[in-house]
């Protein structure tokens, strides 16, 4: 069986505000993505959880995201490639300061909110992704959905590509998340998204919201930070997959 990442994202606060626990979850996850100050975090966050990463073994990601603070990255964008690209790289130059002072690095990229669905089907947008990644002068692997653009165009690239999958998101028929707006698109009920998390990493497989059997071949399942509870689901999504005979470590 294949050994299965959980990837969170993290450092989701800004100021004295926190969204995310940080420090409880970077004790179950074994990738964690670092919100890179464009729709949530900050310089003192970044490196606070870039130190606790690197303190317990965790991989380091940068989250790259439109520059949409107020509305989290999740607001629908159009950002020219140019300069999309250079603000991608700008961010995981942002986040490579302070990895690198922890005694660690940027393992790899992973898109946001946003910019994360907007590069599943627009490949302008998820070229823009890749020359920033590269802008940034690394082939760092990139997180994104199966047999997206990004993942496409990456590869062509030279990048490696890690396919992930969402426990707590509902699919459509097609194999994509259904919007945050539409009613059932978020898994609430934790035995349901623990067991989703164990399918998924068993046998690549989830229901759709619809009712279809959908194939996801994911090597990463995150578990969304901002979600209530969420170190406790964490918790016993890995738990759960560790009981079952699957090896949860990192992809990198």
């Amino acid at each position: 069986m294949t050994p299965i990442d959980l990837n969170a994202d993290l450092g989701e606060g800004f100021g004295r505000w926190r969204l995310t626990d940080d420090e409880r979850l970077l004790s179950v996850v074994t990738s964690a993505n670092v919100a890179c100050g464009f729709h949530a975090g900050d310089p003192v966050t970044m490196r606070r959880v870039c130190e606790l990463a690197a303190e317990r073994g965790v991989r380091i990601g940068a989250q790259v995201s439109y520059r949409d603070l107020a509305g989290f990255g999740r607001r629908a964008m159009d950002v020219p490639p140019a300069e999309l690209a250079a603000e991608v790289a700008y961010q995981i130059g942002a986040l490579e300061v302070f990895a690198r002072a922890a005694g660690a690095r940027v393992a790899y990229v992973k898109p946001h909110g946003a910019l994360y669905n907007r590069v599943v089907r627009d490949a302008e947008q998820a070229a823009a992704v890749v020359d920033g990644v590269l802008l940034a002068g690394a082939a760092l692997p990139v997180l994104g959905l199966p047999s997206s653009r990004f993942l496409e165009l990456a590869e062509k690239a030279g990048l490696p590509t890690v396919p992930e999958a969402f426990a707590d998101r509902a699919y459509t028929a097609e194999g994509t998340l259904v919007p945050r707006t539409a009613e059932g698109a978020v898994i609430t009920d934790t035995g349901q998204v623990v067991e989703r998390s164990l399918g998924l990493a068993r046998s690549g497989e989830v229901t759709s919201l619809t009712g279809e059997r959908v194939l996801v071949r994911a090597r990463s399942l995150c578990l969304h930070g901002d979600t209530p509870g969420a170190v406790e689901l964490a918790r016993r999504v890995r738990a759960r997959l560790e009981s079952s005979g699957v090896r949860v470590e990192a992809f990198v």
